[in-house]
């Protein structure tokens, strides 16, 4: 015959199903979690005049001003679908203000960050994110941030809609109109750059309306260090 639970058996058995569903609703919300990181869309940043940056400089006699920014912070990358501190890529707002009469063309644009030991990096290629992003290495090393933390970097996949949000972000303006401002991002790769203090920003290759040079601009990067709080 069966004999009847008693009161201790059914606590007992409550117990174990409790923990039965709490491990399986576990992977679920880290799931869902996930989920909800790699659904997240780029929010493009509000911008304003190039000269009111702290990191820029003004060409007043060409009417023109550049102004760089890191997207150095957890805070400040929230806006994108990725956090590419955690695959050594640093975003840098790029802002062109054309405060003249005539177009200034950007066609010719060439960009290269410049870091205290003259390595010369030029800007991310769309490729070069995505390979980045879905085949990164894993990566232990200690180093001083540059003030971005390094994480240990796990594979996965890039979905096309967080490619295209990337993409749409990126500075892609082949000239400027007059009084008009252009911006979007450039994408440096600085793994094992222990920091950037001293870096600088250089353009060259910048064309006004009748196809004369313009002066190329050099940014530091302290200029931003220095005013960031």
């Amino acid at each position: 015959m069966f004999r009847a639970a008693s009161e201790t058996d059914n606590q007992g058995m409550r117990a174990r199903f409790l923990g039965r569903l709490v491990a399986a609703a576990l992977p679920i919300a880290f799931l869902c979690g996930s989920a909800l990181a790699l659904g997240k869309d780029y929010k493009a940043p509000e911008v304003k005049a190039a000269q009111t940056y702290p990191a820029h400089e003004e060409h007043a006699n060409e009417h023109a001003a550049i102004a760089v920014e890191p997207y150095d912070t957890a805070e400040k990358q929230s806006i994108f679908p990725v956090e590419f501190r955690q695959h050594d890529l640093l975003p840098v707002l790029l802002i062109v203000t054309n405060n003249g009469d005539q177009p200034i063309a950007l066609t010719d644009m060439q960009i290269q960050l410049i870091t205290p030991h003259r390595d010369k990096l030029m800007p991310a290629s769309s490729d070069d994110i995505y390979r980045r992003l879905a085949h990164p290495q894993a990566n232990d090393r200690q180093t001083v941030p540059l003030p971005i933390p390094r994480r240990r970097k796990v594979k996965g996949a890039v979905s096309p809609k967080t490619m295209d949000q990337i993409q749409s972000a990126q500075f892609a303006a082949k000239a400027v109109e007059p009084h008009t401002t252009r911006s979007g991002f450039l994408f440096f790769d600085v793994e094992g750059i222990r920091s950037l203090a001293g870096a600088h920003v250089l353009f060259t290759n910048l064309h006004n309306g009748q196809g004369g040079d313009l002066m190329f601009f050099e940014i530091p990067l302290d200029r931003y260090f220095g005013a960031a709080p």
